[in-house]
């Protein structure tokens, strides 16, 4: 081929991408209006999106011409619980924390007071989210929102994320350097989206700004209040770990079926290691949660842990971080162990899904996630195929489900 067939070749294929982003170079220019109705300048806006252009690269984007790309898969959602809540880690991240714990004591302390949400949480919160700031963001989060604005799967929620990410440098509270964020915008040591930082950061060292990036005590008290704003409840544990009873309907585990915990005990659950709960704990209301099934432990979960899992809807987080506050306190692991089971791939889960909800069983998103409600539905599936109720997404129930269209 001739020098000029190739530039010829080159610059045919280069067009398209020229072509998207000088559309994505408009796209971003059409914000304006509505970045001035957020208090954004022209000259913040005009500083920070000159140059600016789309990572085509992140997870989530739906891509004219392309293979749709989904979201990464998640540990929280692909791996089984020990892989996920492994004793190595919660060790060390749980020493660590008592570490800081000592060190930041007179905030924590003073945010716990005034919060109600105690120390050890958000400081696990914290450990989970960023290694206590040593793990280093690896995206540019104007250009992480303003790809997810254009071509993202969630274009309205990011073009408002976007917006008050220029808002975020416009204010000063922090530089575009220091704005690092995951692939999908959340930035901070304790991993707040824009619109997050606007409606709970806190300015807890008083320096007149809110810095979730740098001060830890504003990041620590952000995160209380974030957890106050969804319904904490003051003094109310997270979860109570318990010995189920050898005739569970491991079908209850969901959000839906809410006992006090006094009925629960009566029905034959008992904490473990002889744990005695108060009166009042027991008139608590509570939800069974058996994240691996009949097999593993079992947890019943107040409302708190519930307000946990709207910081990361995933419930191997909220064990994760409520299992390493708790560790800052007591050495004792969960009295008992994790399973081998082996985790379905994700588009397993989904097929597994979609046959469930033709059978009328599932009704929430198919979404390849093995959680409370997809566990739920497959122990329905078990008991009407006259399988063994475990609730758990296993080979042998996908083939059954398959084999059932």
């Amino acid at each position: 081929m001739c020098v000029a067939a190739v530039l010829l070749a080159v610059s045919a294929q280069q067009a398209p991408t020229r072509a998207a982003d000088a559309a994505f170079t408009q796209f971003i220019a059409s914000l304006w209006p509505e970045a001035q109705a957020a208090g954004v300048s022209r000259a913040t806006f005009d500083e920070q999106t000159r140059g600016l252009d789309p990572d085509y690269k992140l997870p989530d984007l739906i891509l004219p011409g392309r293979p749709a790309t989904g979201a990464p898969a998640q540990a929280e959602f692909v791996q089984v619980p020990a892989d996920y809540l492994k004793e190595a880690s919660i060790a060390r991240l749980a020493a660590e924390g008592q570490r800081l714990w000592q060190k930041y004591r007179p905030a924590l302390s003073e945010i716990e007071a005034n919060s109600g949400v105690p120390a050890t949480v958000v400081l696990a919160i914290w450990g989970r989210e960023t290694d206590y700031g040593r793990y280093a963001l690896p995206h540019d989060a104007l250009r992480v929102l303003a790809t997810q604005a254009y071509v993202g799967r969630r274009k309205d929620q990011y073009r408002n994320e976007f917006i008050l990410a220029l808002k975020i440098l416009g204010d000063g509270a922090v530089s575009r350097k220091d704005l690092r964020s995951s692939w999908a915008g959340a930035t901070g040591l304790t991993q707040f989206l824009p619109s997050e930082y606007y409606k709970h950061g806190v300015d807890f060292d008083g320096d007149g700004r809110v810095d979730i990036w740098h001060s830890a005590p504003d990041a620590l008290a952000s995160a209380a209040q974030q957890l106050v704003n969804k319904g904490w409840q003051r003094g109310l544990r997270w979860a109570y770990e318990v010995r189920a009873p050898g005739n569970i309907d491991c079908t209850t585990g969901v959000p839906e079926v809410t006992k006090p915990i006094g009925q629960w005990l009566r029905e034959g659950f008992a904490p473990v290691r002889g744990q005695r709960l108060s009166a009042a704990e027991q008139a608590q209301p509570a939800s069974l949660l058996q994240p691996e099934g009949i097999y593993g432990p079992s947890f019943l979960t107040t409302r708190n842990y519930f307000v946990i899992k709207e910081y990361n809807f995933s419930d191997l987080y909220v064990l994760f971080v409520g299992h390493v506050s708790d560790r800052m306190t007591s050495p004792a692991p969960f009295a008992t162990p994790w399973s081998a089971s082996r985790q379905l791939r994700t588009a397993d889960v989904e097929t597994m899904q979609l046959g469930l909800a033709r059978a009328g069983l599932y009704k929430d998103k198919i979404d390849g996630k093995a959680g409370m409600q997809t566990r739920a539905a497959l122990g329905a599936y078990q008991k009407a195929a006259g399988l063994k109720v475990d609730c758990w997404p296993s080979e042998q129930v996908l083939r059954s489900i398959q084999a059932a269209r």
